[in-house]
Parts: structure tokens; sequence; C-alpha cells
């Protein structure tokens, strides 16, 4: 059974009414079913307008439910013949990034992306989808792989933010990640980051230099999250909700200061509904924006990836009048 989320119960009321008039018909076969029409086309409006309504954070939420699809599972539904790499031949491996090579439509590509666990026994193997520097030199070491290769990468983003603790810190976590996002900026092979859930903090930026960025419907991307935002400014974790309204971090926002390019629409009530349908609406924009980045040539690739970031942010100078 698929969790609820606590606006989705007014559907959850209509769907039981439905399941127990169909109940009723079975039992006493008595025909209902202008009845079940009915509360069906009542269901699919309702649907449809709480989901055209949802706040910030209810987004926040719905990249956090629990059976969202994972980086592997993205992984089984749009590419063929993976085959993982790991450790980053420096300390270990880190289970809570991929990484490895495949073939998306025939074409060789190098995937690479945080991984989540379905259970605690996963989470636990997975560091709960933290990354560790390791992972992220793993990361790196599949990209300079990839540029070698002239295979594009295909990043695939769904993480809180990378592991803060204080082992991390001492093998390098800050400077990886600044390693990473300066190493992908001069990458002379095409990439295609695509945030598919959480897109948080160093964590997602890390990973997240692109020649196109894509997000799903129902993600989100931000240099923090709306607890962590929240904490900082009020000192009150609670507060979250209000914290990812000042963030600006749904599609809709992010797509008009033109920091990501398109959006993937996801099926009606989120990408944990229909993984299947999910995967053909991936397929078919990463398709079309692979087919733009791989005709570029790589001196324009790499100069326009510059100038895309470079332009990210205003400022404004301001006299002071004198006194």
């Amino acid at each position: 059974m698929i969790q609820a989320f606590e606006w989705e119960k007014p559907i959850l009321e209509l769907e039981a009414k439905i399941t127990e008039l169909r109940q009723f018909v079975d039992s006493a076969e008595m025909d209902f079913s202008k009845e079940i029409n009915t509360l069906e086309r009542r269901v699919e409006k309702l649907r449809k307008e709480i989901y055209e309504k949802l706040t910030p954070f209810q987004r926040v939420m719905m990249a956090r439910h629990p059976k969202r699809p994972t980086t592997l599972d993205y992984i089984d539904l749009l590419f063929d013949d993976f085959v993982e790499f790991h450790g980053d031949r420096f300390y270990r491996d880190d289970g809570a990034i991929v990484g490895g090579i495949a073939l998306f439509e025939g074409q060789p590509v190098t995937v690479i992306g945080p991984q989540k666990g379905r259970d605690t026994k996963e989470n636990i193997a997975r560091n709960f989808g933290l990354p560790h520097p390791e992972g992220y030199r793993k990361a790196l070491r599949l990209m300079k792989q990839a540029e070698k290769f002239g295979r594009p990468i295909i990043t695939l983003i769904d993480v809180v933010g990378a592991y803060p603790g204080i082992a991390a810190e001492e093998r390098g976590q800050g400077l990886v990640i600044a390693e990473c996002i300066e190493e992908m900026s001069f990458l002379r092979t095409p990439i295609l980051a695509i945030i598919t859930g959480e897109g948080g903090s160093g964590g997602a930026l890390a990973l997240g230099v692109g020649d196109r960025i894509l997000m799903l419907e129902h993600a989100w991307y931000s240099v923090i999250s709306p607890e962590m935002c929240a904490n900082i400014l009020w000192r009150d974790s609670s507060r979250a909700a209000e914290a990812a309204e000042l963030l600006r971090l749904t599609p809709t926002d992010l797509l008009k200061f033109g920091i990501i390019d398109d959006v993937i629409t996801e099926p009606l009530g989120g990408a944990h509904r229909d993984h299947a349908l999910t995967g053909q609406q991936m397929r078919a924009f990463m398709r079309r924006y692979l087919a733009i980045i791989n005709k570029t040539p790589l001196d324009q690739l790499v100069e326009q990836r510059l100038a895309r970031f470079r332009k990210i942010g205003q400022f404004a100078e301001k006299q002071l009048a004198e006194m």
C-alpha cells in the first residue's frame, strides 16, 4: 500500500467509497456502475486540483516519499547493460553513490547518482543516501573516464546533502565537492543532469554542473534544506514550510530563474504512483536533450556551460548618499 499524505485524505475517502460500492455490487449483484463512474470522475478532478496547488514544502515532502524511484530504479527503467564500478582508488567504496557505464538507446553513457535505501538495512548500507568524500571521488573518477572515452555523462540527483560527519570533513568533504564542481565545469564531454527527487546543498551541486539540467515536477533544488534554513534563520526547524516558500526551490521558480532547462511531468499523484510511466517521461526528455548536446562541438559546449553558471544570480551596486 502506498503511503498517503495529509492533503490526499479527501481523495482516499472517495476511493474508499468506490471500493465499498464495488464490494457491494459483487455481493448483491446490483448495478452501481453509474454511481461508481461519477465518483471516479470526482476523484480524478479532485486529484488534479490538489496537485496543481501544492505548496513548496508539500513538493519537498513528495520528493521524500519512501516509494519514490531511486537511482537504481531509474537505471533499470532507462538503461541497458549497466555495469557498476566501485571505489575511489584512494580509500573505499561508498554505497551512497552508484555509478557505471550503460547503454541509453544504444549509445554508451556514464551514469552516476546518489542512492537511498528502501529499508533500515539498506539505508545503513547506503548511509541513508548521504555520500562520503569517497563517493564523490568515485563519481569524479568515472567522469574523467567518460571524458577519456567520449561518453556523455548522465547524473541522476536525489540527495538531501553530503554526509556532514566529522570523519567525512577530515577526509576532505568540502574540498572534493569543490573539485567535482570545478572538474565538471571543464569536462570535454556532454553532461545531462536530472534532479529526480531532493536536490540539497553541496551534495547535489557536486553532480549538478550540466550542459542541460532537467527536473522532475515534484522535485526540489536548493543550497540548503528547508529544515536547516529554518533552523539557521529562526532557530526553529518547525518553520520549514515558511523557509521552503522563501527558498524558491520548486521547478517553476528555478525554470523562471534560468537555473534549470525543463520540467519533466510526473504521473498524477507523483512518481511513486507509477515508476514505469515516470521512466517513459524521463526517456523522452533525455532523448531530446542528449541529441542537442551531442551535436554541439566540445569547445562550444564547455564555453556555454561556463557561461550559464557564471550568469546565475544577480547583484547591484548602490552608492550611499553623502551624509
